[in-house]
């Protein structure tokens, strides 16, 4: 009963965590826009804030006041090394069933 708690509460934390750094809240504009560490939190979260964003106008998977190329390049590196290393992931697992069978 107190790990069900503790998850809970883990969960919690880490969800209102994951929303105050969503891209478009408004933290970032024109004199200073979002850098390359925020490109990859933001492509790390890029889930969320989609399904975030399905009930919040504002809330965006891509901050658009950002520093160009940088913050591109941070967005783009986590988008492929998050996802493409869960498929990776997924094919070295699916190779070694087959080998054992």
């Amino acid at each position: 009963m107190n790990t069900r708690i503790l998850v809970l509460v883990l969960v919690l934390l880490m969800s209102t965590l994951l929303a105050g750094c969503i891209p478009g809240g408004g933290r970032y504009d024109a004199a200073s826009p979002a850098g390359f560490l925020s490109g990859i939190w933001h492509g790390w979260i890029a889930p969320v804030s989609l399904v975030i964003g399905l009930f919040d106008n504002t809330t965006r998977i891509y901050e658009p006041n950002n520093t160009g190329w940088f913050y591109d390049l941070g967005f783009y590196i986590a988008i492929i090394g998050g996802f493409g290393g869960l498929s990776l992931t997924r094919n070295k697992l699916k190779r070694k069933e087959v080998r054992q069978v």
